[in-house]
């Protein structure tokens, strides 16, 4: 199971947020380059990036940075946040991202969804955040009609190998992931799923590996010393 260690960026510095709420926000750095430096010292070789200003209104309020990361770490970096037009995907892997995930456009604009697969095949992936099984879009700020597994199937026959999932009522509360929705996506589309919000425990990353899950995202439990990246790295990934 790949490891994810996640750097989320806000008016350019490193935060977390609480259930997806732009007010409950705390930052744990003023530069998320330092913060990559320590995930590759703990033997990261994934990074899970997010423009939580590039989600909430539209790409590119923190690109510098995210350029950044991808030139001066050795890295593989996976990037969302605001991608909403090919332009904006053709954008991100010039930088040399691995992977772009596109999210509100998977539910407003699903065609753009289908032609960045059809041109970059496995380098688009697409993050499915939602709360009691509903899609949320633009920064987690609305929820949409659209059933997270529905959303799930209209995605693979576009040609999409990999699913970020996020339980937003779970995301930065320390209290593990929905384990249940998680493997019930896995089981039923046979997609790659990467575990996302929550995850605080050996135990949470055990439970994320047994339902099959491809990845998995850690951000608040890194941040806090709840987890040793290092120690997650070693068991997870070696």
């Amino acid at each position: 199971m790949l490891i994810f260690p996640a750097i989320d960026i806000k008016n350019g510095q490193c935060v977390r947020l609480k259930q997806g709420k732009f007010e409950d926000v705390t930052v744990y750095s003023n530069d998320p380059l330092s913060m990559a430096e320590r995930f590759l010292q703990a033997g990261a070789t994934h990074l899970h990036v997010v423009d939580l200003d590039g989600a909430r209104m539209g790409n590119g309020y923190n690109k510098e940075a995210i350029k950044a990361l991808v030139e001066q770490y050795p890295l593989k970096v996976q990037t969302g946040g605001g991608i909403r037009t090919m332009r904006d995907v053709e954008e991100k892997l010039s930088m040399g991202v691995e992977r772009v995930i596109l999210g509100t456009v998977a539910v407003s604009n699903p065609e753009i969804v289908k032609e960045a697969v059809k041109i970059y095949g496995e380098k688009i992936a697409v993050g499915i955040d939602a709360l009691n099984g509903r899609v949320a879009v633009q920064g987690w700020e609305k929820v949409s009609d659209v059933s997270a597994l529905d959303l799930c199937f209209q995605m693979k026959e576009f040609g999409v190998k990999t699913i970020i999932y996020t339980d937003i009522s779970k995301d930065g509360m320390m209290v593990g992931p929905n384990i249940e929705a998680t493997k019930e996506i896995i089981e039923a589309t046979g997609l790659q799923v990467i575990a996302s919000g929550g995850i605080s425990s050996m135990v949470d990353l055990e439970r994320a590996q047994k339902a099959g899950a491809y990845g998995a995202i850690i951000g608040k439990a890194i941040y806090q010393g709840s987890l040793s990246l290092a120690d997650v790295i070693r068991r997870f990934e070696k």
